[in-house]
Parts: C-alpha cells; sequence; structure tokens
C-alpha cells in the first residue's frame, strides 16, 4: 500500500460529532497538524468523510 500524509486544513469547530471523531481517529486535532498513514481502505474511508477538513498528499 501507499503512504500518504494527511494534514488538517480546517478547524472541526461546529463540525458534526462523527466527523470531530473521525479527526480524532486520525491522529489529527489541530490545523496544520499531519500524519503519515498506509493508505488502506478503512483509511480511505475515514478521509471521504472529512474530506472538506483534510488535504491529502501522496508520498
Amino acid at each position: 500500500m501507499a503512504k500518504v500524509t494527511i494534514t488538517q486544513v480546517k478547524s472541526i469547530i461546529d463540525r458534526p460529532k462523527n466527523q470531530k471523531l473521525t479527526i480524532k481517529a486520525l491522529g489529527l486535532g489541530k490545523i496544520s497538524k499531519s500524519v503519515s498513514v498506509e493508505f488502506t481502505p478503512q483509511i480511505a474511508g475515514m478521509v471521504k468523510k472529512v474530506h472538506n477538513l483534510v488535504d491529502v498528499k501522496e508520498q
């Protein structure tokens, strides 16, 4: 699987609870925080759920 870098670009204030929990599960929580993870189907689903709050780049 390919590795990707996921960066939070927007705040989770006034977002639905499921989006807040998904951001936390990805290891994010503050704007400009990044994590590098394997791009599995589970991660793809999480990114799809919060696509408007994050930026995804392949490594």
